[in-house]
């Protein structure tokens, strides 16, 4: 029956590999938004753009609180052992 169905299935292997590649590509993504030593140097570049005038403080305050939740977002994950 394997044979059979690897026959029957063969088809289908393209379909199989793009949802693969597709996977891969999201669980690197995933790796690289959550990652602490990313997320600080996001965090740095705000701080920068800020001190240069290219961010109102409310802009910076926004995106703070975005990269602060991620940040969170990590630690709770690590805690719950999903990482």
């Amino acid at each position: 029956m394997g044979l059979l169905s690897g026959i029957l299935t063969l088809p289908l292997a393209p379909v199989r590999g793009v949802v693969w590649v597709a996977e891969q590509m999201k669980n690197q993504a995933e790796r690289e938004y959550y990652d602490p030593r990313v997320i600080q140097r996001q965090l740095a570049e705000v701080d920068e753009a800020h001190a240069n005038g290219e961010l109102t403080d409310q802009q910076r305050d926004e995106l703070q609180e975005g990269l602060l939740a991620r940040l969170f977002e990590v630690q709770r994950r690590r805690g719950a052992g999903e990482m």
